[in-house]
């Protein structure tokens, strides 16, 4: 995996003040990690690419996946998709899974900061350089985190620092 770290994005690192987690195995098929984004990922009709993983930590009970950019002009970053209580036998999502709320396994997807329960594409503003977008899987260990608690993606976030026992990121950039 390579550093998503370097002087060309504006942001900070958003998992710095985490926890130091042990990683595993994260592919796609339509992400090249640290490279541009395809135009497939781009925009309010993009497509969530594919995810594959493997090599979870023991004890992982369910899955989160979330995406965010921490180069926005917001102070707080864009969360662009977040998933969580995706059922720990599950080792990939395909391309457009994230159009539809439960990804097909029963998960719950959270409403982005774009208003859209879904995967909401790179969208930079236009001239503001390059952006990072964060594909993070998370181990988790219980079987469900609490839907009805968890209202959205900074809530999922609050909850995965304490529930997390793995993650691992691909990333790709994107400017408009």
């Amino acid at each position: 995996m390579s550093n998503y770290t370097d002087s060309r994005f504006p942001g900070p690192d958003p998992y710095a003040p985490l926890k130091n987690l042990p990683t595993f195995t994260l592919t796609s098929t339509d992400i090249a990690d640290g490279e541009k984004l395809s135009e497939a990922q781009v925009g309010d009709d993009a497509t969530s690419p594919q995810l594959a993983w493997s090599g979870l930590p023991e004890g992982t009970k369910s899955l989160a996946v979330t995406c965010f950019d921490p180069d926005a002009p917001t102070g707080s970053g864009f969360w662009h998709w977040s998933v969580f209580n995706i059922p720990a036998d599950v080792t990939e999502l395909p391309s457009g899974a994230g159009a539809t709320e439960d990804l097909g396994v029963g998960a719950v997807t959270l409403a982005g900061d774009s208003g859209v329960t879904a995967f909401y594409g790179a969208n930079p503003p236009e001239g503001h350089g390059p952006h990072r977008y964060l594909f993070a899987v998370h181990a988790v260990d219980v079987e469900e985190l609490p839907a009805d608690e968890i209202a959205n993606p900074t809530q999922l976030g609050f909850n995965l620092y304490f529930h997390s026992i793995g993650r691992a990121i691909l990333w790709g950039w994107y400017e408009n």
